[in-house]
C-alpha cells in the first residue's frame, strides 16, 4: 500500500501537470499557428491555382457501405469541389442496402472496362462504373467484395486513383467547395520553395550551383465539425448551428478542441500524430511505398500517418505533415449511445494496435520526433490516461473509506483540475469563433460553450470507460466490427 500511496500521490501528482503543461504548450502553439495561417492567407489568392497549368491532380476517395440515406446528396457534394482537375472515386464495399441501386439510376452508371492496377492488395473488386452522362465524367465507382474495414476500401480507391495526390474522406462528409484549393497549398508551398542557389559561384563554371533544400508534405489535414442540425441544401451547408441533441453537442465541442487546439498545436512542431480519416490529402507515391491504409486496423488514420513517417526516415527523406484551422469537413456524429459506444470502443482498441505494431518506433531516437515525441504523447497521455483515470477512483474511494483524504486540499486540486478543463475547451470554442465566426450568433457560441462545464461529470466519464472496453477487447481478441452509422440523414434547408 506504501507503493501504491506513492504512486498515487506523487506519480500521478506529476503525471497531471505534465498532461495541464502540454495542454497549455499546443493552445499556445495553437495561436501562433493560427495567426501565421491568417497573415499567409492575406496574400494568397487561393483562386489562382484554378488557373495554373502545374496545378496538381487529386482524387477524391470516398468509402461508402450502406449509406443509403445519404450517398446521393454527398455525392452531388463531392462534384461540387471548386478546383481544375481532379476525379471522384466511390468505393461500394459490399453495401448490403440500396446504395449503389441509387448511385447507378441517379448518375446514369454503366459498367465499363477499367485498367484496374492493384499495387495495394484488397478484397476482390467485382465491377467498376462510370456515367454515360459528360456531366459525370468525373465519377468513379467501384463495387468491390466487402473488406470489414474503411482501410481496405480505400486501399481499393488507391489503386484506381489516376492522379499524383488523393483525398481520403467519409462518403457522409460534406466538404467544403474550396476543400481541395486550400489543402493543396502546403504541398506546393513547400514544392515552390524545393530548389534554391547556394553557395558561391563555381570557379570552374562560374555559376551558381543548385540544391534541393527543402521537406516534402506527405499529408494535410483540415478541421471536421458535426454537421448535426445544420441546414443543408444539395449537399451544401447553408447554416452552421451546434447540435441541438446533447450527444451531438459534446462531440462538437471536443472536435473544435481536438482540432483548433490540438492538431493545429501539433502541425507547429512538425509532429502531428494522424490525420483525421474524414478527410486528409495525401501524397500517393509514399502512402503506397508505405503500404497503404492496414486493412485490419481499427485505427488505420494513425496507422498510415506513422507509417508514411518511418518510411520518410527510414529512406533519409525531409517530410513535413501539415494541418490548417480552417474547417473543410462537416461530418454527421453518432446520434445516440449504441452508435456512439461502438464508435469509441473502435478508437480505443485502434490506439491499443497502434502502440503494440509500432513498438519499434517509441523511445526509439533514431525515428525523431515520431519516436521521441508523437508516440510516447500517445502511450503516456491518450492510452495510459483512461487507465490511471479509472485506478485512481478506485483508490480514491479507498482513501474516503479509510479516511485518509485531506479534504481541503483535495476540494482546492478539484476544483483546479476542473476549472483548468473548462478553461481550455472554453479558449478553443471562443478563439475558433473569434477567427472563424461559423456561428451566426454568441448565444449558439455561449450554448456550446456551457457544454464544458458538464463535460468532466457526464461526456468524459463516457470516454474513459468505451477507451477501456476497446482496451478489453484487445486484450482479448474479441471480434468486432465497423458496423453500420445509421445515418439519419442531414438537416434540409428551411423555407
Amino acid at each position: 500500500m506504501d507503493t501504491i500511496k506513492t504512486f498515487f500521490e506523487g506519480g500521478v501528482f506529476i503525471y497531471g501537470c505534465m498532461m495541464l503543461l502540454m495542454y497549455a504548450v499546443l493552445a499556445i502553439q495553437s495561436y501562433r499557428g493560427i495567426k501565421l495561417f491568417r497573415k499567409r492567407s492575406s496574400f494568397t489568392d487561393y483562386y489562382q491555382l484554378l488557373e495554373s497549368p502545374l496545378t496538381p491532380g487529386i482524387s477524391v476517395i470516398a468509402p461508402a457501405f450502406n449509406e443509403g440515406v445519404t450517398i446521393i446528396s454527398n455525392v452531388r457534394s463531392l462534384l461540387t469541389l471548386n478546383y481544375t482537375r481532379f476525379e471522384v472515386i466511390i468505393v461500394n464495399d459490399g453495401s448490403t442496402d440500396d446504395t449503389l441501386d441509387k448511385l447507378i439510376h441517379e448518375f446514369q452508371l454503366v459498367e465499363v472496362d477499367f485498367a484496374y492496377n492493384e499495387r495495394i492488395k484488397t478484397q476482390p473488386v467485382k465491377r467498376i462504373f462510370k456515367s454515360v452522362n459528360t456531366a459525370y465524367d468525373k465519377l468513379l465507382v467501384i463495387d468491390k467484395v466487402n473488406g470489414k474495414s474503411k482501410a481496405d476500401a480505400s486501399n481499393a480507391g488507391i489503386n484506381a486513383a489516376s492522379f499524383d495526390y488523393f483525398l481520403c474522406t467519409d462518403v457522409d462528409c460534406i466538404i467544403e467547395r474550396d476543400t481541395l484549393l486550400r489543402m493543396i497549398k502546403p504541398f506546393m508551398a513547400e514544392d515552390y520553395r524545393k530548389v534554391k542557389e547556394v553557395g558561391e559561384p563555381c570557379p570552374e563554371c562560374g555559376y551558381v550551383h543548385i540544391e534541393e533544400d527543402s521537406m516534402r508534405v506527405i499529408a494535410t489535414g483540415a478541421t471536421l465539425r458535426i454537421a448535426n442540425s445544420c441546414e443543408v441544401d444539395e449537399g451544401v451547408i447553408v447554416r452552421v448551428r451546434p447540435p441541438e441533441k446533447v450527444l451531438p453537442r459534446f462531440q462538437e465541442m471536443e472536435y473544435i478542441r481536438a482540432y483548433v487546439l490540438g492538431k493545429m498545436g501539433w502541425s507547429m512542431m512538425n509532429s502531428v500524430p494522424n490525420v483525421s480519416g474524414g478527410l486528409g490529402l495525401f501524397d500517393k507515391e509514399i502512402a503506397i511505398k508505405a503500404g497503404g491504409y492496414d486493412h485490419a486496423s481499427f485505427a488505420e488514420d494513425m496507422d498510415i500517418i506513422t507509417r508514411m513517417n518511418a518510411y520518410m526516415i527510414d529512406n533519409n527523406l525531409k517530410y513535413a505533415i501539415r494541418y490548417i484551422p480552417t474547417t473543410q469537413c462537416w461530418t454527421e456524429g453518432p446520434p445516440n449511445m449504441k452508435v456512439f459506444s461502438r464508435q469509441r470502443t473502435r478508437w480505443g482498441r485502434g490506439l491499443s494496435e497502434i502502440i503494440t505494431i509500432h513498438r519499434k518506433i517509441l523511445f526509439n531516437p533514431r525515428y525523431k520526433k515520431m519516436g521521441m515525441i508523437v508516440l510516447p504523447y500517445n502511450l503516456f497521455f491518450e492510452f495510459l490516461a483512461p487507465i490511471i483515470e479509472f485506478t485512481g477512483i478506485i483508490y480514491y474511494i479507498y482513501l474516503i473509506a479509510t479516511h485518509q483524504v485531506n479534504w481541503l486540499y483535495a476540494l482546492i486540486l478539484l476544483i483546479f483540475v476542473y476549472l483548468y478543463s473548462v478553461m481550455i475547451t472554453t479558449l478553443a470554442v471562443c478563439w475558433d469563433q473569434l477567427t472563424y465566426g461559423y456561428y451566426k450568433t454568441w448565444r449558439e457560441v455561449i450554448g456550446l460553450a456551457l457544454m464544458a462545464f458538464l463535460e468532466p461529470l457526464i461526456y468524459h466519464p463516457l470516454i474513459v470507460f468505451f477507451a477501456l472496453r476497446g482496451y478489453w477487447f484487445f486484450l482479448t481478441g474479441k471480434k468486432t466490427s465497423w458496423g453500420n452509422m445509421q445515418r439519419q440523414g442531414f438537416g434540409k434547408k428551411k423555407t
